[in-house]
């Protein structure tokens, strides 16, 4: 029987989405321009006026994918500010992240399903095991984010599908 690891349930899915959605904001400027849509109106598309919006999505979706391979290797998250207006300087942020990921080897997330991971969210503290940040709290609230980014284009027009969310080959 084959177990899948920590590391392989953490940075390369991260990853793999981090490119499908870089793919994805390549159709976003391709769909503004020929449209002659002014890319600050999906950059700053919501869903719902008191969600956030693109740019925020995935600017959270980056900070979430580089947080959870850092907390389980046990280093610092790197510190990314929250400058980007446009699609290629979110793309550039995800090159950001991604180069980041690619720093963690598998030894340094490996055997980390029990290492304590502590959070400060908003005024509360949490805590969790490895495996319960990674599977319970990371993963969900990063999937989430760039489904929201995904839904907030497919919303707007961009012609999208699920292969382009999934990376279908």
């Amino acid at each position: 029987m084959t177990t899948l690891s920590m590391y392989q349930a953490s940075a390369p899915r991260v990853a793999n989405t981090l490119k499908n959605l870089s793919a994805i904001l390549d159709k976003a400027a391709a769909h503004a321009e020929a449209r002659k849509i002014a890319p600050a109106v999906l950059l700053q598309s919501r869903l719902f006026p008191d969600m956030l919006p693109l740019t925020k999505q995935v600017q959270i979706a980056c900070d979430n994918a580089k947080g959870v391979v850092a907390r389980l290797a046990g280093v610092d998250v790197p510190k990314h500010e929250d400058t980007e207006t446009s699609f290629e300087e979110l793309k550039a942020r995800i090159d950001k992240t991604l180069a980041f990921i690619a720093t963690i080897s598998p030894a340094q997330i490996d055997g980390s399903e029990d290492r304590d991971i502590h959070l400060k969210l908003g005024p509360r503290e949490v805590q969790f095991t490895g495996t319960q940040y990674l599977c319970g709290f990371a993963l969900p609230n990063f999937y989430f984010h760039v489904t929201t980014a995904y839904a907030i284009l497919r919303h707007n027009g961009v012609e999208l599908t699920k292969g382009d969310y999934i990376g279908t080959p």
